[in-house]
């Protein structure tokens, strides 16, 4: 098995304030976690509902990522996250596999994970990531 499960469904936001009180209401649930990924210019909150982890994605400046996905895109699905136990080795089988990696390393991704994104052009316009906990 390469990829174990969902790890996450990011969700990219104008307002990260705004959002959190609207799925705080609509999850009927308190975040559970809140950081910067001062690497990927985002700051997240995490809900966990059941077993599944939604994440919001607020740009913390105009030139990151999300900002320029806000811009082109609007709110909304940003990424589906995956869980893997080996990034580097699935990094590889990707490529292998003719998938374009946004990286050529596994990066610090929040909650103290390895991350790793694949092209949305490789997966039907659906930005993936791929996750492993930094032990």
């Amino acid at each position: 098995m390469h990829l174990s499960h969902i790890e996450h469904i990011g969700i990219a936001v104008h307002d990260l304030e705004s959002a959190r009180e609207k799925y705080r209401r609509l999850l009927g649930v308190e975040p559970y976690a809140e950081e910067e990924v001062a690497s990927e210019g985002v700051k997240t909150v995490f809900f966990k509902v059941g077993p599944n982890k939604i994440e919001l994605l607020g740009a913390l400046h105009p030139e990151s990522p999300v900002a320029r996905f806000l811009e082109k895109k609007g709110e909304g699905l940003h990424h589906v996250a995956y869980r893997t136990e080996n990034i580097v080795a699935e990094m590889q089988r990707l490529q292998e596999a003719g998938f374009k990696l946004l990286s050529e390393t596994p990066k610090p991704g929040a909650e103290n994970m390895w991350v790793c994104f694949v092209h949305p052009k490789d997966a039907q316009g659906v930005l993936t990531e791929l996750c492993q906990p930094r032990l």
